[in-house]
Parts: structure tokens; sequence; C-alpha cells
């Protein structure tokens, strides 16, 4: 959400009024990357990093579990994976983790979603790639019952008020197709585990502010944590938002969070101050 290009430019304000009060903040980011790389983008955002006391990403996580294998899920994967990564986003790097990316479906032992753009290559490069092209592979590791790991849950992003296509949607048509799949970040109680423990903070004295019913609020839910449901980001369209800090009409908001199944504690326009 922060990266939002619809509410992007109140954001340092409120920050650093939050701060003023004490308030510890950290960032909850189904991102690809590795966590050095969010609190990099940071500063470029208009952010100053150091209001905050960490960041944690779904493809942090996700190098973690992989490198470790202390989870018995992980420890009973193998080391060969096909690789979906990024081409123009840029490729994502699977450096200290010992696997093996192959094309081929008969040498793979799962799938790593960080990407929708391209297939990794076993030289680090990426092979730029159509998403249909990638459902066929998809397809193909089903009828083998191959797992996947999906390190970034989100099903689309905007982009210049644009949506694009990411990995949780992949994942999800993975599981259509009766594949099994991990996810690594929101809506799952695992990245918010590993910010509670960032924070030092219970979850009883804890909000979670975002703009993805299904991922953000659901996933604060879930995990016992009260939650901001700011309107103006990916669902503006559905609720019939233009303009920064438009209010949604009442109707339109409780229609939309029946049809995502969840309920946020409070409702805003925008995150601003």
């Amino acid at each position: 959400m922060m990266g939002n290009s619809r509410i992007l430019v109140p954001f340092p304000h409120v920050v650093e009024k939050l701060a003023t009060y004490g308030a510890k903040m950290v960032v909850i980011s189904n991102s690809s990357r590795r966590a050095s790389t969010t609190l990099e983008k940071l500063k470029s955002l208009g952010f100053d990093p150091s209001l905050f006391v960490g960041a944690i990403t779904s493809g942090e996580l996700t190098h973690q579990y992989l490198q470790r294998r202390d989870d018995a899920w992980f420890a009973a994967l193998g080391r060969s994976c096909i690789h979906m990564t990024w081409n123009d986003r840029g490729a994502i790097s699977l450096e200290g983790l010992n696997l093996k990316v192959v094309d081929s479906v008969e040498e793979a032992d799962f799938i790593l979603a960080h990407g929708t753009e391209a297939l990794g290559q076993s030289s680090g490069a990426a092979w730029p790639m159509e998403l249909e092209d990638l459902e066929k592979i998809l397809e193909a590791c089903a009828a083998k019952e191959i797992p996947m790991v999906v390190a970034n849950p989100d099903y689309v992003t905007v982009e210049a008020r644009a949506l694009r296509i990411m990995p949780g949607t992949l994942a999800d048509k993975y599981e259509k197709l009766g594949g099994v799949v991990k996810w690594m970040g929101k809506p799952d109680k695992i990245i918010y585990k590993e910010a509670m423990a960032i924070t030092g903070v219970d979850t009883r004295d804890s909000i979670a502010v975002g703009d993805s019913l299904h991922h953000d609020i659901k996933g604060a839910h879930e995990a016992g944590i009260d939650s901001v449901f700011i309107t103006g980001g990916i669902h503006a369209n559905e609720l019939g938002l233009g303009n920064f800090g438009e209010v949604a009409d009442s109707s339109a908001v409780n229609a939309l969070v029946c049809k995502y199944g969840t309920n946020p504690s409070y409702v805003l326009p925008a995150f601003s101050w």
C-alpha cells in the first residue's frame, strides 16, 4: 500500500506524527524481495526509514525458510525448482539457498513463484514468458503433484493507476488445479507473527493498515489484530472512486466487505493526518 500511487503523498506526514506519539511501526509487505530492499525503498518513496523499527516481506520469509529448512514442510522439499520470476521488474536472486533451477517439470521438486513475467534459468538469467505460458507449466506441474512456494501472495498491485498481475494469481490458479501451495505472506499468520516479534508488541496493542481486504484486512483479523481499511487503494475502482481522499459510499463498502468475507475495524479514505 505504501507504494500505491493513489495514496502516496500524505504518507510521510502521518508516519512522522505516529512516531511522535511513540508508535512502533513495521512494514509488512507481500514483496518478493528481501526486507533490506524494502527498507532501502522507503527513502525513495519519501519516508524516513529511521521512523520504522523494521520491515518483513514475504520474500524475506521465503528466503529464510528455504535456507534454514527447520520447518517440517520445507525440510521435505527437494532442491530442484522451477523458478517463476520477474523480467522488467528485475529477477530475484536465489544466492545462498543451494537450489538447482530447472525448466523441466520432470526434474522439478517444487515451484518457487517470485514473479509473473519470466522463467528463471540455471545461469541466474530470466527468460521472458507470457502469463498464459506460465499457466501451462502449472498445469503440467499439477499433474505431477509438485508443491508450490509463493513468495508474493498478492493477486494484483497498483502501478500507474493500473492493476498488475502478481504471483498470488498464479498460486490461486494452482490451488484450483489441485496443487499444494505454501503461502508465505499476507493473509497467512506467519508474516504477522514475525512482525510482532520485530516490534515486541502484543497483537492486542497493534493495528494493521492496508488497502487489500483479502490480504491486509483478512490477514490482520486472522492474526487477532485490529485493522484499518484504506478504500483509496486497490479496491478504488470497485468502489467507484476516482480522486484521492474521496469518501466511499457506505453501502458500497459494506457490499465489498461482504464479498470478501472479512470485516475491518475501521475504514478510511486515505492514510493521512
